[in-house]
């Protein structure tokens, strides 16, 4: 028996999947450049999708439990914790880098980070 996945959380799921995708996308971009800087954006890059994508797989996971344990649920918000961390920090070097594709990521990434940062406990439990 699955439960009920609230609206906020089934929208964090695919923010976190639309970064994770921008990530990949920008990736290819960023080793284009080949320069140091570039090259250390591309690493970061790698790090907040992966995050992106293992954040929306706890949540996916933990409203699948029909009675997810509120350790379970616990750990779904600080994972949703260190994405916004990583997707804020990205967002801020992909600003630095100033160009158009960088700072639309940036702006996706902003938007990912402030929901993830809206999952709590409560976020996660539907009625």
């Amino acid at each position: 028996m699955t439960r009920q996945m609230t609206t906020e959380m089934q929208q964090c799921i695919d923010m976190c999947h639309k970064c994770h995708d921008m990530c990949e996308q920008t990736l290819s971009h960023c080793m284009e450049q080949r320069s140091d800087e570039s090259m250390q954006m591309s690493m970061v890059l790698i790090s907040c999708a992966d995050m992106c994508r293992m954040c929306a797989d706890m949540m996916m996971r933990c409203s699948s439990m029909a009675k997810a344990s509120s350790d379970m649920v616990q750990m779904c918000v600080r994972m949703c914790g260190m994405c916004a961390d990583m997707c804020d920090m990205t967002a801020e070097m992909c600003r630095r880098m100033e160009s158009r594709e960088m700072a639309e990521l940036a702006d996706v990434m902003t938007r990912c980070a402030a929901m993830c940062r809206q999952m709590t406990p409560q976020a996660m439990q539907s009625a």
